[in-house]
């Protein structure tokens, strides 16, 4: 039986070992198991040091930035780095025609010159916990759903009780497991500085999610707090926040080989599904979301080479849709040529027979084969889902302004009181003025026409019953007549809004449509995808508890789920396929070797050409070479943007911003031999803040460390 057990183990280690080198997103509560591994590995730091409620650590200055990115502290006066694509919408939202930060850039000189940017926040950690036995407490499992969430919403008000602090509980393990974050939310965060898009953007679709990459992606902010240090809501009585920590600058030469460390808020990843979900993935839902962003690209890249002004109100939309949309591109491809589905089932073999070892473990291969079938069997459920979120959340943009119109409409039926009425009059006013300077009507129909053809073929290959729509006659008639397609009809409607209006509105052709599909996704697809989900979470559950039980000695980790979270590798470059070799950093002499193939993505302004050809590196160099980005073998994912990659002593030496082509099905699964995280090098950054755009004030309020 030892025999035989030892087999099995080594078997799944086979199947899985491509898969776990280098790999994981740690709790950085539980990085004391692996500090022994990441002192082997070069680094000089304790667990402690990077995770500890009793006293500053580095974990005090890593802040999620607005919901979906990472960014640090790096001086005692509250200055936060984060990428230049994180801070993208805040950037284009202050640039117009007069002052376009898009194309030249921004620097504030003094702190009074720094921009503000309501809705905007950064988050500090102050504490995670594990609460997975309270949350289960006097439950009856961990499907009793109800219970668990009432002893969350308990935990949770005993956690932040007397203090400023918000707090969440988050499952993590598909619910196997539940840790307690506790937070503090800083709500006035002003814009401090960016490059131009020729630093900040260099490279653009072209470049994106590949290497070799030349992009300086950073931008510049400021975390502002009440006189007392704590989260205030926008005041010219703030102060910049004192930090608990902030993160020193690595200014020593670097070298393969050496110790890197990601510290960040990493959003997805999904290394527990099964062959046939990847299969379905591979196949059928990439490719088709793929399909509909090319279209809105499509429509968009042409409105913005066709003016200025389309092109800084398009700007952030564009960023925002083709990034997922080249990921994806490279993600299929990547796991089509890892035979990604062929791994996943090998993994699988090894699971199952594991399962034979003991008869108390054949639930687990009962759950693993549940799950393979029931997406076999039901995975149109997810794909309609799916279609309908490219459709209606990233397709024509007039869905916006009819869903932000609900509130003045509640007010009409349900007989609010004049006060009320005109409030909400004005508040949706305000709205329509914000939407419309950054929407142009023809982009918008082009992409309307483009997605709703789209959008059906895939609604009638799963759904008999639907009605086949003449798009171009239907788009004719809502740009030119909806009054949702253009602010003046629009705002002039809002003006003089009564209880009639609502007949009118019922004859909109915009609104006409959208109340007649948009509520079929909502009451119909929306909830069979609920329903889809429910299903598996349980198989999943136990699928993922047979891994930790049979295979104990395993580097297991959680999915990331946006929480603050640790990886580590080394500084170094790859051979993601036969006869390729990527060196591990980029230098300021290849940027301007792209530029010289014509390529407008590589448009240099011409301060960086007087400044490259006298070599105009100041203290920044390495060699006499200006370093640009390297790559590191760091786990990542989106969230990740903007984290801090730290040397052995806890310095930064780079923002995180990607990953290689090669790399973007590390969400699934996971190659050492291919996955590689880009970073822009920190010495480049200061470079560009002190010697290109002469904020060197920004620079001196920070630590350089040279050894």
């Amino acid at each position: 039986m030892k025999i035989k057990l030892f087999s099995l183990v080594l078997a799944f280690n086979l199947a899985i070992s491509s898969l776990w080198a280098d790999e994981g997103m740690l709790i950085p509560l539980l990085i004391k198991a692996f500090e022994s591994d990441m002192q082997a590995r070069g680094m000089k730091l304790t667990a402690d040091q990077i995770y500890s409620v009793n006293h500053a650590s580095l974990k005090d200055a890593i802040f999620q930035f607005g919901g979906g990115c990472t960014a640090e502290l790096v001086s005692s006066q509250g200055l936060l780095l984060t990428n230049h694509h994180c801070g993208y919408s805040q950037i284009q939202s202050h640039s117009s025609l007069e002052h376009d930060y898009l194309k030249n850039g921004f620097w504030a000189k003094e702190k009074k010159d720094e921009l503000t940017n309501p809705g905007l926040t950064a988050t500090r950690i102050v504490r995670i916990e594990d609460v997975t036995a309270l949350v289960l407490q006097n439950t009856q499992g961990k499907l009793d759903q109800s219970a668990i969430a009432a002893n969350i919403a308990a935990l949770v008000k005993t956690a932040i009780e007397g203090t400023h602090y918000e707090a969440e509980i988050k499952a993590f393990d598909y619910g196997n497991a539940y840790y307690l974050m506790v937070k503090e939310v800083f709500k006035d965060i002003r814009f401090v500085g960016t490059p131009p898009n020729s630093i900040g953007k260099f490279g653009g679709d072209t470049d994106n999610w590949v290497w070799p990459r030349h992009t300086g992606d950073f931008s510049v902010f400021r975390i502002y707090a009440g006189p007392d240090n704590k989260p205030a809501t926008y005041s010219a009585d703030n102060v910049p926040y004192t930090p608990i920590q902030y993160l020193n600058i690595s200014f020593k030469d670097r070298k393969e080989g050496d110790f890197t460390m990601v510290y960040g808020f990493p959003g997805v990843t999904e290394q527990h599904v099964v062959s046939e979900y990847l299969k379905f993935i591979i196949e059928k839902e990439r490719p088709a979301r793929i399909a509909m962003r090319d279209e809105s690209l499509a429509a968009i890249d042409a409105g913005m080479k066709s003016s200025d002004l389309i092109r800084i109100q398009y700007s952030a939309k564009q960023a925002s849709i083709a990034n997922a949309w080249k990921k994806w591109i490279g993600q299929v491809e990547g796991l089509k040529n890892l035979d990604g589905v062929a791994v996943k089932q090998r993994e699988e073999a090894a699971y199952r027979k594991m399962t034979e070892s003991k008869p108390e473990w054949k639930k687990y291969a009962n759950a693993l084969d549940s799950l393979n079938q029931y997406v076999k069997n039901n995975s149109e459920k997810e794909f309609r889902y799916a279609m309908g979120v490219e459709y209606f959340f990233y397709g024509p943009e007039f869905f916006k302004m009819i869903k932000a119109s609900s509130e003045l409409l509640n007010a009409s039926n349900t007989g609010a009181s004049p006060d009320v009425f005109s409030a909400e009059k004005n508040k949706l006013i305000a709205s329509a003025r914000a939407f419309f300077k950054n929407y142009n009507s023809a982009v918008d129909q082009s992409m309307f026409s483009a997605l709703t053809l789209q959008y059906q073929r895939a609604e009638i290959s799963t759904n008999k019953n639907w009605n086949l729509i003449n798009v171009a006659t239907l788009s004719g008639n809502i740009y030119a007549k909806s009054i949702f397609t253009d602010s003046t009809r629009f705002i002039q409607f809002v003006k003089s809004f009564s209880n009639k209006s609502v007949n009118k509105l019922a004859k909109d052709p915009a609104y006409m449509f959208y109340n007649t599909y948009y509520p079929l996704f909502v009451q119909e697809v929306a909830p069979a995808f609920k329903k889809y989900q429910a299903k598996i979470t349980p198989w999943m559950q136990l699928y993922v508890e047979g891994k930790y039980v049979m295979f104990p000695n395993e580097k297991h980790w959680p999915d990331a789920n946006s929480t603050l979270r640790i990886t580590y590798g080394q500084l170094e470059g790859s051979s993601p396929v036969d006869g390729m070799a990527y060196t591990e950093h980029t230098t300021l002499d290849g940027m301007i070797a792209k530029n010289s193939t014509g390529n407008p993505d590589f448009e240099l302004l011409p301060r960086m050409f007087e400044l490259a050809s006298n070599k105009t590196y100041g203290p920044y160099a390495q060699d006499g070479e200006l370093w640009v980005c390297f790559t590191g073998s760091n786990h990542t994912t989106g969230g990740n943007s903007g984290s801090p990659v730290l040397d052995e002593k806890g310095n930064l030496m780079g923002l995180n911003f990607d990953r290689s082509w090669e790399s973007t099905m590390s969400d699934y699964l996971f190659d050492p031999n291919r996955c590689r995280n880009i970073v822009v090098d920190i010495r480049y950054v200061l470079w560009v803040m002190d010697i290109y755009s002469g904020a060197t004030h920004l620079v001196n309020e920070m630590t350089l460390i040279k050894d």
